[in-house]
């Protein structure tokens, strides 16, 4: 396995480039063709240079659409927790609606078969949208707004639950699946005793 990357080498040009050509080879001519040669001549550096701050494709593309998303996908606050995680969804659909979809769909169908390239997706995409998730849950949950009784990580779980069958199966329009947040919490509110 090659050394970790260390950000203090790299060659700013270099890494744009890369970061660029990945991108942009993934989204024309699709995932599953990229290739570290292909990556390394579109963007005029050795394979060396690549291999030497990524370990594998999945790493790069990976690092290519993280660093376009940036903040996107982030947790509002308004005190209204189906505003909330609507404006989330709605973010995240935004987001993985084009090009970035289509890319994370071929990592996430490769890091499968490639645990340390799975690792870095949790690391790199998915754990820091769960904690801003559970962190927005549990105020709601002290603020009384869903129930108490089911983990918060379940409930982080049932929430992107109908993104991820929806961007890996194709079951339903992506576009729609904001509307399903109401569904969700319908079930994770808590119930109103009748007096």
């Amino acid at each position: 396995m090659p050394p970790a990357p260390r950000s203090d080498r790299r060659n700013e040009h270099s890494r744009r480039a890369i970061l660029d050509a990945v991108f942009e080879l993934a989204a024309t001519k699709g995932y599953g063709k990229l290739t570290i040669e292909g990556i390394a001549a579109a963007a005029g550096v050795g394979k060396p240079t690549i291999y030497r701050w990524w370990e594998c494709k999945g790493s790069v593309a990976l690092e290519a659409i993280a660093e376009r998303l940036g903040s996107a996908g982030e947790f509002p606050d308004t005190g209204d927790i189906a505003a909330d995680l609507t404006e989330h969804m709605r973010s995240m659909v935004d987001m993985l609606s084009g090009d970035i979809g289509r890319i994370y769909r071929g990592i996430l169908a490769e890091a499968q078969t490639d645990p340390e390239l799975m690792d870095t997706v949790r690391a790199v995409m998915v754990d820091p949208r769960v904690e801003q998730c559970a962190r927005r849950l549990e105020i709601a949950v002290a603020a009384g707004q869903l129930r108490d009784d089911i983990p918060i990580r379940e409930m982080v779980e049932i929430f992107y639950a109908p993104l991820y069958y929806r961007l890996l199966l194709g079951g339903n329009d992506l576009a729609e699946t904001p509307a399903v947040v109401e569904y969700v919490l319908d079930g994770l509110r808590p119930a109103r005793i009748e007096r």
